[in-house]
This record gives C-alpha cells, structure tokens and sequence, in this order.
C-alpha cells in the first residue's frame, strides 16, 4: 500500500475510534440520514440500531423523509419519525448524539438539520468532504466502496463481529451501492467483507428476493412510462429517461420504483452517460447521473448545487422539466467534447 493509502486508513482508524467514545451505554443517539434514503443510507441506519441497542444505547432514527417502506423488512423494534412527527420532534430535542450516515450536506439533511444546531453531531460518509459539510468527530472516505463499509469497520473497531441482523442490514448498504458488485467502487475489500457478513449469516438469494424480485403491477407500469420515453443522442454517448410528475401520480407507484431507472439508459451499448429526470410535484426537476469510464458526473451535478460520486450523482433543478433536460443536455456535451 502506498502511503497515500496508509495514511488514509490511518485517519479513517483514528475517526472510528473518536466516534466510539461517544457511544457510551445508556446515551440517548439519533441516527440520520439523507433526504430519500437508499439502501446505503436505510441499510447502515438498521445495523446501527441493532448493534447500538446491543451496546446499552437507545438508538432512534429520525429522518427527513420516511423511511423506505423497501428496508422495512431490516428493522424490528425500531421506531422511525420524521421531524413533522411528534415523536420525531421529541427525539430530536432528547438525542445525547447524533450520528449521521451517508451524507454530510447540511441541505441533504432537510428538516432534520434544525434539530441538530448546538449537539454532538458525528458522520459516517463515504461522499468526499465539501466546504459546507458537518460532523465533528467524521469518518468521510470516498475510498470506502459505501457508508456500510465504514460502518462494519466502526462495529470492528470496537472489537466485536456483526450479528446476523447487523449483517444482513450492512449487506444491503454495500450491495445497493456497489450495483450488487458490479460498479468500478467495488473492490477487493468490500468482496472480503461481503465474505465475512456471509459468515455472519446473511442468505445471497434472500437478500436478491427482497432486493430486486419486489415489482409490484405499478412498478412495471411506472418501467414502462420510462422506458417509452427513452432518448438517445445521436452525437454524443448520451442516454437519458424522463418522468411526469403526472406519469408517476397515475402509476400509483411508491417511491422506491424509481430506484435503478437510470441504469437502463446506461446500460445502453455505447453510453457513456446516463441521465433519469423527474417532474416533482411543484414543478421543478430531479436529476439523476451515471456514467462509465473516466467522466465526472459529480462535477457536473455541482453546477448545478448538486454533487455525488465520480460516476453517479443527482441534483435538483428549480426549472421545468423540458428546460432542465435542455441545460444539463448541454453541460454534459460540453464535458464529453
């Protein structure tokens, strides 16, 4: 390892450890993640339930936006709020520590940032640090394949092995993320610790089934509004979906159907961009990019207040539809000549 790498798995060691002298038995601990939450986020906020619960903690999860109805099947007695919650509100107000998973951005925390002015906020993220991020203790490290990652080396750091029902949350956190293995941020560790969360347990075809076999009748439908709409450039490697408001609201679709659209569009022969943009319901547009090769998308996602991974990112656009596709159309030919 060179010593760039060294000295990175020296400060992550050193972060874990400032973190666990915060999880003392019988602290009161607010996890949180970002607004929408994956199975990175969802998957990482369930193993720390269990294995804080384990420790003596009492571990809530209070969101900006619900809970995933997809993840469910991760938690047991966990209660989940969002900060328009009663309960939510009071947990907020009653939390020792904060611990916020997968992301750093005070904008990605929507309303649970209020709750947070003045606590003990600590980070896991493996998005790179901006000037704007929070958390102090941190562990961000985009070297780590996901958040669960860094998790999983937090619960061993504090010389323990992850249950089954640990395992079986931090499993979904690094499959999500990693495309089931498949994306270019997986790597030789994150297959060693896949490996070990077997061991603990964890059943592969179990997690496909709930993972991946779930399609409701909406859901297909919703695929199919998508697909129809499928463009590609015949100038540049670009391919890109996009979604109505409307489309979706007669779908009667959840959330969770719009998760993986834009990897049709990439798995396109030829592209190397992808781009899934969806109408919200006040009008303005959500950006969703991915990429192969060498191309930043997180660079272009930045300009337009966005930000991400390398090679997947999003952002929000405040314009309609047709002229947000029209601006970010333009960014990406821009970077791709």
């Amino acid at each position: 390892m060179g010593s760039r790498g060294a000295t990175n798995e020296l400060a992550r060691r050193a972060g874990l450890q400032l973190i666990l002298r915060e999880l003392e038995p019988g602290r009161k601990v607010v996890l949180s993640t970002h607004i929408n939450a994956d199975g990175d986020g969802a998957g990482c906020e369930a193993a720390a339930a269990w294995w804080l619960r384990r420790r003596g903690l009492e571990p809530v999860i209070v969101n900006p936006t619900p809970f995933p109805d997809g993840f469910r099947f991760l938690l047991d007695d966990t209660p989940t709020w969002t900060p328009a919650d009663p309960e939510g509100k009071q947990s907020l107000r009653e939390a020792d520590v904060f611990l916020i998973l997968d992301t750093s951005e005070p904008t990605r925390l929507g309303s649970v940032l209020g709750g947070t002015e003045g606590r003990k906020v600590m980070v896991l993220d493996h998005h790179p640090a901006t000037p704007s991020s929070i958390g102090d203790p941190a562990v961000r490290d985009p070297a780590a394949c996901a958040t669960g990652e860094l998790l999983y080396d937090l619960i061993r750091a504090a010389e323990e092995q992850p249950t089954r029902k640990e395992a079986e949350a931090l499993y979904v956190a690094i499959a999500t993320d990693t495309g089931s293995f498949r994306f270019a941020n997986t790597t030789e560790r994150t297959h060693l610790i896949a490996a070990r969360l077997l061991g603990a347990g964890v059943d592969p075809e179990d997690m496909f089934l709930r993972l991946y076999a779930q399609y409701t009748p909406a859901g297909i439908g919703l695929l199919q509004r998508a697909l129809q709409s499928l463009e590609v450039a015949e100038d540049v490697p670009v391919a890109w979906i996009s979604l109505q408001h409307a489309d979706i609201a007669r779908a009667g679709s959840r959330r969770e159907d719009l998760d993986g659209i834009v990897e049709y569009a990439r798995r396109i022969r030829g592209v190397r961009v992808a781009l899934f943009f969806r109408e919200l319901h006040d009008g303005s547009t959500k950006v969703s990019f991915r990429s192969s090769g060498d191309i930043d998308v997180a660079a272009v996602a930045r300009g337009f207040g966005g930000g991400g991974h390398t090679k997947a990112a999003g952002a929000w656009l405040a314009d309609s539809l047709d002229a947000s596709r029209s601006r970010v159309l333009a960014a990406v030919r821009e970077v791709l000549s």
